[in-house]
């Protein structure tokens, strides 16, 4: 993720698949509609996709990698931030409504189901009033910024229990 200042530049969720990235030597490929890799974990092959698409878009990118991946719902797991939790709250629930995200609101249209895990990472709502969150600078203050690293480390140690332990034992053990 980059930084400029203490201005956040990107998706909070990327920035947890860059971590996983960085942690397996992988790196991301531009590919239709996502930045792609993956990794091995435990056994297992773990997608890494980071849509391309306009946020409100992002179900498009999600769709199309689960058909070219054979991945079924079950196995998905969508990183989102989230204005309602306060910042660095992490909670993973196996299912809910998009509430007022227009990301989440593509992905339940486009894949006919609000059934898919998902991991949100609280960000807080100390926004300018009416901005956006996902793709627009907004700053944390240095206490965040110093915490972001750590909690960035636990949201990726989230969705490695996820695709190994399931979604049961990674929300028992680590939702916070």
């Amino acid at each position: 993720g980059a930084f400029n200042g203490g201005v956040r530049l990107v998706h909070i969720g990327f920035m947890v698949l860059d971590a996983l990235a960085k942690e397996n030597q992988a790196t991301f490929s531009t590919e239709r509609h996502a930045f792609y890799t993956s990794i091995k974990h435990k056994g297992r092959t773990i997608h890494l996709i980071k849509p391309t698409t306009y946020m409100n878009l992002s179900g498009k990118a999600l769709k199309y990698w689960m058909q070219q991946l054979k991945v079924n719902l079950p196995e998905v797991l969508v990183v989102t931030d989230d204005i309602a939790l306060p910042f660095g709250k992490l909670r993973m629930r196996g299912k809910g409504s998009a509430g007022g995200h227009n990301g989440l609101k593509n992905i339940e249209q486009l894949l006919g189901s609000s059934a898919y895990a998902r991991l949100k990472f609280g960000v807080g709502n100390d926004f300018a009033q009416g901005r956006q969150v996902d793709y627009v600078l907004s700053t944390f203050d240095k206490k965040e910024q110093e915490e972001l690293p750590l909690v960035i480390d636990k949201a990726a140690q989230m969705v490695l229990g996820f695709c190994t332990i399931g979604l049961q034992r990674t929300m028992s053990q680590l939702n916070n």
